[in-house]
């Protein structure tokens, strides 16, 4: 059955359109000032982030005004309250996903209206689904002659190719315009109930589309022997699959070694739930490669485990691997790659370099030169602690970055803990004395009453940087990301009734003579909530100190520091403590899913979270000189960003569009341009 789609007119008649076509520029030149495109997820393959745009600059950016705006309420059966897509524009129109249901819409890139929509009803596949919701957004692809196709994933996993036309489905693309990707990977899994998905878009390049796999989010799967998340590439024009990718190796393929005791042969997971560049130039994807079952416990996979937590070079139109760098063996940590890798052109020393450098949770970028995998700077192996959790297998060494310096700080020690006042300093410390402090890669230790509670792991498991990456100015050779800074407690218990082939699981030992806790609670200690926190606070506050969200500014020619500053607000329940009544406190940063944006003058990111503003509950959207990171404007948003910004210009008039969503404000597509 077809999706629902909407027809829609329009008014340009052909000789207009021509005219409008011929002053298009092509991606990433701003031609006549007239239009520029946002074409794929990141602005570019090379997932740059960026836009030559300036139009909106510092002397104007708190002028802006809302152009349109697109509520997401209708795509779904349900309103969905984390949007977190980054859409496209191509030749006057915006495409974006939404709903709860996933539904792919055209809209009017200088109204908001849209144009047509396009859903499919998978019914209990799409219920079953891990990763449900809209995702993060399409690919676009023309062959220049007049053929345009939307391509983006189902929850249920399926591959759907639209017209970006009309939205009808490309009758010639698999089966009435629809790939099913759980039957194209050679593992035979459950149509209904097997566990794989994603939220990342399709990459497209030339006639090639390249396909991740993501899991069930959490670090308790529900089995070791999860599906396994191999890549695939597929015909553009016809969905036939041209090759695959084993990210867990099997016998006689490359890696397949660093899996002892036939562990690869059960092992799921593996997947590339991340964005994927790819270099045009030389016909080469970069896989961001998760880590294997399970997030915290690998002793029923001992073994390095390639490709696990791994970048994967390989070539666009076979899938055959051209080098590998493997930055955390047998991860322990859920340190998954989360995002995109970043194509750079550098200067290093004198010396040209065709790079590509992969952001991480652990808050580090590693750079390598794309054309052979070797580090552009010493990535040193060092001897890191060995655990004593039962069965367990360690690895004796772990790649430690030299250079650029971490954006993020890493390890946990008593210097890292909140000291707004000494009586919260002091009450820090003891909380802390209840778990196991540490450098990066202190092992997970098993959970026992009083303590160590749990391993304090920093950054927290989800990052220092996760899915939204972050951005590079090609001009300037400035790399700029979001991080957030919050601790982990990382403990492991034995696995519930029937989970015996997990060994230990992530948890927590509690006081054997406390009541249980209420069902869904978190409290405030051990396990408790706080923005910033991690999991963990004093007193409804932070156990770390701030800033708990940063922006940093990296020069990748040199590899060095160029700023750091804490982005957003000071949260309301770190401002208004009855324990900091008369304590001046600079600004803390807010955490969030921030991705950044980098025009030609400006770093563009919105908060994370709501606050209290002088115009109401919400968040801003701040503006900052990109060379020296001081704030130059900001405008208040209604929602926290929960997608990261894109920017286009149209007709002469430079647009920015974000996705904004949160606790009780359903997903919004909101787009600013200058007022009159």
């Amino acid at each position: 059955m077809r999706g629902y789609v909407r027809r829609w007119a329009i008014g340009l008649g052909p000789l207009v359109a021509l005219l409008l076509w011929a002053t298009m520029p092509t991606q990433g030149q701003t031609g006549g000032g007239q239009t520029w495109e946002w074409k794929t997820y990141g602005a570019d393959l090379r997932s740059t982030r960026y836009a030559p745009l300036d139009q909106i600059n510092a002397t104007n950016f708190n002028k802006l005004e809302v152009a349109w705006r697109f509520k997401t309420d209708h795509l779904g059966p349900r309103p969905e309250f984390q949007l977190q897509g980054t859409p496209l524009f191509i030749g006057g129109r915006m495409y974006a996903t939404g709903g709860t249901r996933r539904a792919v819409v055209a809209l009017d890139a200088k109204t908001g209206e849209q144009l047509w929509m396009h859903s499919l009803n998978e019914g209990k596949r799409g219920e079953a689904a891990p990763r449900q919701l809209s995702g993060r957004g399409l690919a676009y692809w023309t062959d220049g002659k007049g053929d345009e196709r939307i391509l983006y994933v189902t929850p249920g996993y399926q591959m759907i190719a639209l017209n970006a036309k009309n939205g009808y489905r490309i009758p010639t693309f698999g089966k009435d315009g629809i790939v099913d990707l759980k039957l194209e990977d050679d593992q035979n899994m459950d149509l209904i109930t097997g566990e794989v998905g994603l939220h990342a878009a399709p990459v497209v390049s030339k006639n090639v589309i390249v396909i991740g796999a993501a899991h069930q989010t959490g670090g308790i799967p529900k089995s070791k022997t999860n599906e396994k998340g191999y890549v695939r590439g597929f015909d553009v024009r016809t969905g036939k699959r041209l090759w695959i990718f084993h990210t867990i190796p099997r016998p006689g393929e490359f890696g397949n070694d660093t899996w002892l005791n036939d562990s690869w042969s059960y092992t799921g997971n593996g997947g590339v739930w991340a964005q994927m560049s790819i270099d045009e130039e030389t016909d080469t994807v970069f896989l961001p490669v998760e880590l294997p079952t399970g997030d915290y416990s690998g002793m029923h996979r001992p073994g390095n485990n390639l490709f696990g937590e791994s970048v994967v070079a390989v070539d666009l139109h076979t899938g055959r691997r051209k080098w590998h760098y493997q930055l955390v063996h047998h991860g322990l940590w859920d340190m998954d790659i989360p995002c995109a890798p970043i194509i750079m052109d550098l200067t290093v020393n004198g010396r040209q370099i065709k790079a590509v450098g992969q952001p991480t949770k652990q808050g580090w970028i590693y750079v390598f030169d794309r054309n052979t995998g070797q580090p552009v700077w010493p990535i040193e192996e060092r001897a890191v602690e060995q655990g004593i959790v039962p069965g367990e297998w360690y690895a004796k060494t772990q790649p430690f970055v030299t250079k650029p310096p971490a954006y993020e700080r890493q390890g946990v020690s008593v210097d890292d803990l909140i000291d707004f006042t000494p009586e919260l300093r002091a009450e820090a410390v003891k909380l802390a004395a209840n778990y196991k402090l540490g450098p990066i890669f202190t092992p997970p230790v098993v959970s026992t009453w009083p303590g160590p509670l749990a391993t304090l792991m920093l950054p927290a498991a989800t990052g220092g940087a996760n899915w939204q990456g972050g951005a590079f100015d090609p001009d300037t050779k400035i790399f700029y990301i979001f991080t957030n800074t919050g601790i982990t407690p990382l403990g492991l218990t034995p696995p519930a009734p029937g989970r015996s082939d997990m060994a230990y699981v992530q948890g927590t030992a509690r006081d054997p003579n406390a009541a249980p806790p209420a069902p869904g609670g978190r409290g405030s200690g051990p396990g408790g909530g706080g923005e910033g926190g991690g999991g963990l606070t004093v007193r409804g506050l932070p156990l770390v100190k701030p800033p708990y969200g940063r922006i940093t500014a990296i020069d990748m020619n040199k590899g060095e520091l160029v700023w750091q500053i804490a982005h957003g607000d000071t949260p309301d329940n770190v401002k208004n403590h009855p324990a900091l009544k008369g304590v001046n406190i600079p600004r803390t940063g807010r955490q969030g899913r921030i991705g950044v944006l980098v025009t030609k003058s400006l770093v563009i990111a919105g908060e994370g979270g709501f606050n209290t503003t002088p115009q109401g509950r919400g968040a801003y959207l701040r503006a900052y000189d990109k060379a020296t990171g001081s704030e130059v404007g900001a405008v208040f948003i209604p929602a926290p960003q929960t997608g990261s910004p894109m920017t286009y210009m149209l007709d002469g008039v430079q647009y920015l569009t974000m996705a904004i969503s949160g606790p009780g404000y359903s997903g919004e597509y909101l787009t600013f341009k200058l007022g009159n």
